[in-house]
């Protein structure tokens, strides 16, 4: 079959459209017509990071659409089902066994590495493989094949341009709050950086109706929305050297119960940490830096606590009809984030992000 997709030649290549062949799916893959699909920052990173060897590469990880074919194995999802694609797990090793489906044993073999786990790819281009599989999807794609542990099924009345984000930037930024801090109302919660991921987290903390939320960015355009829902802002430009922590503390009488960092940024998270509570969290969800340096003293004998946090620590089978819910009930209103693009408009969307002009730019087919 042919497919309409954006490559990417090699590292920090822009996208370019061209058609691909793609595979009938197996037994246990499906076949989704991809009719929306957001741009995330990831897809963005790690076409910067990946060595040359590993391209060209078909990206795309929050693909929405429906489904042309199934596999004879796969059960579940039919022909016609509307879906949201998500991150791939095994279901079979402990960690997916405990819950876990995020830190999966074979995370990167089943979402990073380009292939399909017996080595061969299910796109490609005059004879030659084009690695994809990116998140167990690859849907900067008119066509993507999935796989059931990835594929969510989801009410065909829902606006796919919606819905796409929840396959990971908005359930990463919700499912911190709601499933990592699980914060009671009484509770502080301070977010570093509001772009889409970060915006998901305020509006998921006051959708739990936490009392004090403070969002913290350098766009004040972001800071805006961010008060839409409930959050104080706090542009560290506009306060003096070596005010900012002070600033946190005294909004968060004293320090935040919780901090959610989206930024990746070292002396954010340095700073985020400082500005805890005495056993406070925070939870780093971005994707940057290696190494980071903290105040020892200050994490041992104020019991404070950083943790990762792999796309909200959600079973995407379970956490994106939840949200998608909440969002058609008004508790999660993330839909007025989305600004949609024509999928031949990739690289303008991508501009458009990266200039903060956006929060959420979707590609539609």
């Amino acid at each position: 079959m042919k497919t309409r997709a954006a490559i990417v030649e090699g590292p920090g290549e822009p996208f370019r459209l061209v058609d691909l062949d793609i595979d009938e799916p197996r037994p246990d893959e499906i076949l989704v017509r991809v009719k929306a699909v957001g741009l995330c920052h990831t897809d963005l990173t790690i076409k910067e990071m990946l060595p040359a060897e590993m391209f060209p590469r078909v990206f795309g990880h929050e693909g929405a659409g429906v489904v042309q074919a199934v596999g004879s194995e796969v059960e579940g999802v039919a022909v016609g089902d509307h879906v949201v694609m998500s991150f791939r797990s095994c279901r079979e090793c402990d960690r997916c066994r405990s819950g876990g489906v995020g830190y999966c044993e074979q995370t990167m073999a089943l979402n990073y590495m380009g292939y399909r786990t017996d080595g061969s790819t299910t796109l490609h281009r005059d004879g030659a493989d084009v690695s994809g599989s990116f998140f167990g999807q690859s849907s900067f794609s008119e066509l993507a094949i999935g796989n059931a542990d990835n594929v969510v099924v989801i009410d065909p009345d829902v606006d796919l341009a919606v819905a796409a984000p929840f396959g990971c930037g908005f359930q990463t930024g919700a499912g911190a709050v709601l499933n990592t801090i699980d914060p009671d109302p009484a509770s502080s919660l301070v977010v570093y950086g509001v772009g889409a991921v970060g915006l998901a987290a305020v509006a998921a903390a006051s959708a739990r109706g936490v009392e004090t939320i403070v969002a913290v960015d350098t766009k004040d355009s972001r800071l805006d929305r961010a008060a839409r829902y409930g959050a104080v802002g706090v542009n560290p430009t506009d306060l003096p050297d070596g005010a900012f922590v002070d600033r946190i503390r005294e909004l968060t009488a004293g320090g935040a119960t919780a901090g959610v960092d989206t930024t990746a940024v070292p002396g954010v998270i340095a700073q985020a940490v400082r500005a805890l509570a005495p056993r406070g969290t925070l939870v780093v969800v971005g994707l940057g830096e290696s190494r980071l340096e903290l105040d020892a003293v200050d994490l041992m004998q104020n019991g404070k606590i950083v943790r990762g946090c792999i796309e909200g620590d959600s079973d995407p089978q379970t956490m994106i009809p939840e949200l998608l819910a909440m969002q058609s009930a008004g508790d999660l209103p993330l839909d007025e984030l989305v600004t949609t693009y024509r999928f031949d408009e990739i690289n303008t969307a991508v501009a458009d992000v990266t200039a903060g002009e956006v929060v959420k730019p979707v590609l539609v087919f």
